[in-house]
């Protein structure tokens, strides 16, 4: 690919806008029950601004993470040009300096401080914390976590149960049984896209020291677990059911047809760069899924 050093588009691909969809799903998902239990309430108590806070911190947070991640598989040597399966990434390629990099880190990390410090406001001090840990783990995923095969509980917390719950806790004040399930299963639907990842780099990972669960469980195992993923959050779904909101409930089998087309996808390829299609794939799924249970949550 022909990209010119320090160009917009180097930055652009840099920050992986299609990982974004991980970023926005949770948000969707808290943003759906809260709105829809704020109904229950005298007067118009679903703050819009703190919405709009939430969803541009997760966008920040994320495309972090991805530079933190570019830049730290770059200077350990975990990616290389003639062995990464994986789509091109920024340092290694060449597009973007090492120290540009960092810079950029510094950048987004301290403007998703700025945007997230106005959600005190509406959430309380205990805001302050969330946002400590985000920054920290975000840090420590790649740092450390990753290589110790940690990341998919990270995956769980801070793609589920955290953005979630959180958004939801920042316009009522509360959580219930119902969002912190819809949390769990959010976190495992985003799964997803690690375990491709890492099935796809199962060897090279394995070379370079880097135990994520895939080496951990071996090939078979994970990519029965990739199916399993999908499985286990529509079932999860019936929380919704239970309380009435079937739409919810159902509307996400929807996606685990896509779902299941893609683990077939990925056990037919099985190895090599072609696994890129199924990550595309996946995270197609997950932007589905959340626009699924989202619009069953609202009817």
């Amino acid at each position: 690919m022909d990209v010119k050093k320090d160009s917009f588009k180097a930055w652009f691909l840099a920050a992986r806008p299609k990982t974004l969809t991980g970023a926005a799903v949770p948000v969707m998902i808290g943003l759906s029950l809260a709105w829809k239990d704020a109904q229950q309430y005298a007067g118009d108590v679903f703050n819009w601004w703190a919405a709009a806070l939430c969803l541009l911190f997760a966008f920040i947070m994320q495309i972090d993470a991805n530079f933190i991640n570019d830049f730290v598989d770059y200077a350990k040597g975990t990616d290389d040009r003639e062995t990464r399966l994986g789509p091109e990434r920024a340092c290694t390629q060449g597009w973007v300096s090492i120290e540009r990099m960092r810079h950029a880190i510094a950048a987004t990390t301290v403007l998703a401080c700025l945007v997230g410090l106005p959600l005190v406001w509406f959430g309380g001090l205990e805001m302050v914390l969330i946002g400590v840990l985000c920054v920290v783990f975000c840090f420590l995923y790649t740092t450390h976590l990753s290589y110790m095969g940690l990341g998919d509980v990270l995956v769980l917390v801070f793609f589920g149960l955290i953005p979630v719950s959180i958004t939801y806790y920042i316009q009522l004040h509360t959580t219930t049984v119902e969002v912190l399930t819809a949390s769990l299963a959010c976190g495992i639907v985003i799964d997803g896209l690690l375990l491709v990842n890492n099935f796809r780099d199962r060897d090279t990972d394995k070379q370079a020291g880097k135990n994520t669960l895939v080496v951990h469980v071996g090939e078979k195992a994970a990519i029965m677990l990739y199916l399993m993923v999908g499985i286990v959050a529509c079932l999860m779904g019936l929380v919704f059911g239970l309380n009435g909101r079937w739409w919810a409930f159902g509307l996400p089998f929807i996606y685990l047809v896509l779902h299941v087309l893609t683990y077939l996808k990925m056990k037919r390829i099985w190895k090599g760069r072609e696994l890129n299609n199924c990550l595309g794939a996946t995270a197609r799924n997950i932007f589905i899924y959340g626009l699924l249970v989202s619009l069953g949550i609202l009817f």
